[in-house]
């Protein structure tokens, strides 16, 4: 059916319809792009830098996370603290470093609605179809969080992942990786359901040292019903639900002890509709969002002063945000030139938490409040989004608007000394416009300025509470939002063969939410602005090219093609930093980063005999962090206060694959191939005789470093 056709066309994790008619269903799925506008729109038409990660490419990955797919990709800084844990940043702005997405300033989503958690680690993407990158603040269509960009997960749905299939994988420190799912459809109805399960003991670093407590556990299950009423309405349902278990947590102080529980859950309602005409149509997406976090966090040795003293039996903190909302979306085509995308956004969010700590003879006593306090908020915005082609075509103008009301309530929390619980309401406005021209057929270029927030929370507004080391904190009722303002400009040229994208961008990051302390002599601090900008300036890049088409090869020549995406930060500037420290280069951002690589086969792909060799590096550049490490001084750090520069680094990965008949395909890979000992965020790596961290205040090994050279295996059958 024709509604059933564009869905599939889109490739989107919510479909529209209107738009989606518009799109020619043999055009490459790559030139189709959704989560930029919240509809499926030509990728040249769009004014921001954007990114797409295929299913194509996830199938050929090694990856064993989100975060493993995103930074294979060069999309940002990924901090990969543990299995169980990343942060992120992306053109300056950052994720809150336990995933907290009500924090944090890049916003991630799954099926076009907030994944409820900014940490992508506890995602698997055994279900994904693919994943949207939008560059740049979106807040206009997303709202609070987005000051850096989105990343939009997209699940795998009936009309798109159609079929029985099985893998299985196995590898090295006793990896094993089950994942099947079945989907099909037929006039009126489509199904997908996928389930995965897998696993790793604790691995080695390079040179072949044992990480202890690296070792962790995946399951998930996802599914999907569509029904296609007529051709003019649709309904579609998706549940789904991911996480990662029993994963060693070794934090900075390279713990051998604590554990992490992380999962998240979602239920998913759409339903879309339009006139005959197609000139109006609307979705209507409600959902439902469950993200838990369960630290087990046992420190036997903590840090006071400049001593060692006993710790923490067991610490055990349990965190569950709940969020339900509705999307609401009319679009209108006023004119063959003109579309209008207007937007009503609601959503209550409830966060809880508790702790539990049992201590030590001689350790700290008493309970003390968990990691986050507790707070429910209710939101709701209104926006619009609107689209006018010109000079037949070539040029396409935009402009947006969104208008943000939020209450936020201060509830209650375990063990927080002194706490008055109160309410505080808050209110944004964010804009975008922007323009791509097209030059010639094969070229686009493109202009937008655009600006993004992040909400402050119920702590930030209206707190009023003791801390354990007794000092007060007050919140600010006058705080505003954290906001960036961006410009970029950009161009493209493509064609059938080849795709090369650039652009230079600038996000200037402001009124960041900190503590301010009321004086030297007063142990009682209040919420407030910084007054100083965080600025990012760069240059970014992303290129295919399929050699075989673009030289004319003849058709028995082997299949070659190159591939690669990069950026370059020329200014990386934090004008609030202290002038006590050694740089003002903004943390946990890398300076440059390059994804590289080449891929080789033969044979059509899908047919028996078919082969491929595909060898990718990723360059990671150096980067800025005051870490949270206890280092020894001189040897580690010369200061407690010094911000390291950590070089850069290369990482090599070599996958192959070969069909075996119709059905079964076999594949193997090494990751790492050259064993490299590096981490990407930690400077007391594992080097043995040479650790550089002060043994005292560690709760296990020396230091921590990532999986050295990593061996995998593995079959998948359809039928």
């Amino acid at each position: 059916m024709a509604m059933l056709a564009t869905a599939a066309t889109a490739q989107t994790g919510v479909q529209t319809s209107s738009a989606a008619n518009k799109i020619d269903a043999d055009q490459d799925l790559h030139e189709i792009f959704v989560t930029a506008t919240s509809r499926p729109e030509e990728r040249s038409r769009i004014a921001a830098t954007t990114q797409v990660i295929d299913r194509a490419s996830i199938e050929r990955s090694s990856a064993q996370s989100i975060t493993d797919l995103l930074a294979e990709n060069a999309v940002g800084f990924f901090s990969e603290w543990t299995a169980a844990q990343t942060s992120i940043n992306l053109r300056g702005a950052a994720t809150d470093g336990q995933g907290r997405d009500f924090r944090s300033q890049v916003l991630v989503l799954v099926n076009g609605r907030r994944a409820g958690t900014a940490n992508i680690s506890k995602l698997s993407p055994s279900d994904v179809d693919r994943i949207e990158i939008v560059r740049g603040p979106s807040s206009v269509v997303y709202g609070s969080q987005n000051m850096g960009g989105v990343i939009n997960i997209i699940m795998k749905r009936g009309y798109n992942a159609q079929g029985n299939h099985v893998q299985l994988r196995g590898g090295s420190w006793g990896l094993y990786q089950a994942q099947a799912q079945t989907g099909g459809t037929n006039d009126r109805l489509d199904w997908y359901l996928g389930v995965n399960a897998g696993g790793r003991d604790s691995y080695e670093s390079g040179y072949g040292s044992h990480m202890s407590n690296t070792s962790w556990e995946r399951r998930g299950v996802a599914g999907a019903l569509g029904l296609q009423l007529n051709n003019e309405h649709r309904i579609d349902l998706n549940v789904r639900t991911d996480g990662i278990f029993n994963a060693g947590f070794r934090g900075s102080g390279a713990n051998e002890i604590s554990k992490d529980n992380r999962s998240n859950r979602s239920l998913d309602a759409v339903y879309e509709g339009q006139t005959q005409s197609g000139q109006a149509s609307w979705m209507v997406h409600a959902y439902r969002v469950t993200d838990i976090d369960e630290f087990n966090w046992a420190s036997p040795v903590v840090r006071s002063g400049t001593s060692a003293v006993p710790g923490t039996k067991r610490d055990y903190n349990h965190r569950q945000l709940d969020a339900t909302g509705v999307r609401l979306q009319p679009r209108f085509e006023l004119s063959d030139n003109n579309h209008l995308l207007l937007g009503l956004d609601w959503e209550r969010s409830k966060l809880r938490s508790e702790r539990e700590r049992e201590a030590l003879p001689g350790g700290p006593t008493g309970q003390v409040a968990p990691y986050d306090n507790n707070q429910t908020e209710r939101v709701h915005a209104l926006y619009f989004e609107d689209a006018h082609n010109l000079l037949d075509d070539r040029l396409t103008l935009r402009a947006g608007l969104r208008k943000t009301w939020g209450k936020t309530h201060f509830d209650p929390t375990p063990n927080l000394a002194l706490q008055q619980a109160s309410s505080r309401s808050y209110d944004a406005q964010t804009w975008s416009i922007g323009a791509v021209f097209k030059a010639t057929e094969d070229v686009n270029v493109r202009a937008t300025a655009s600006t993004g927030f992040r909400a402050p929370t119920a702590t930030e507004l209206a707190a009023d509470f003791t801390a354990v080391g007794g000092g007060r904190t007050f919140g600010n009722a006058s705080l505003k939002p954290e906001r960036s303002r961006q410009i970029e400009v950009g161009a493209t040229w493509q064609r059938a063969d080849w795709r090369l994208d650039g652009a230079l961008f600038q996000n200037t990051i402001s009124d960041r939410i900190i503590t301010i302390s009321r004086g030297p002599n007063t142990n009682t601090s209040d919420y407030g602005n910084n007054s100083a900008d965080i600025v990012a300036r760069g240059l970014e890049l992303n290129a295919q090219l399929g050699l075989k088409q673009a030289l004319g090869w003849q058709a028995s020549a082997p299949n070659v093609s190159l591939f690669g995406n990069a950026y370059y930060h020329f200014e990386m500037k934090d004008k609030g930093a202290s002038a006590a420290v050694n740089t003002n280069k903004v943390q946990r951002m890398y300076r440059y980063e390059v994804s590289s690589g080449v891929r080789y086969g033969q044979g059509t792909e899908g047919k028996t005999g078919a082969w491929n060799v595909q060898l990718a590096a990723l360059l990671r550049g150096p980067m800025w962090y005051d870490t949270e490490e206890a280092l020894l001084i001189p040897q580690g750090e010369s200061s407690s206060t010094f911000i390291h520069r950590k070089g850069a680094f290369t990482v090599w990965n070599l996958r192959g694959s070969y069909r075996l008949n119709k059905g079964v395909e076999l594949f193997a890979g090494v990751n790492n191939l050259f064993d490299k000992n590096q981490h990407p965020i930690f400077i007391a790596i594992d080097q043995g005789a040479n650790c550089i961290a002060d043994s005292r205040f560690q709760n296990g090994g020396c230091g921590t470093s990532m999986p050295g050279r990593e061996l995998f295996a593995g079959i998948k059958a359809s039928f």
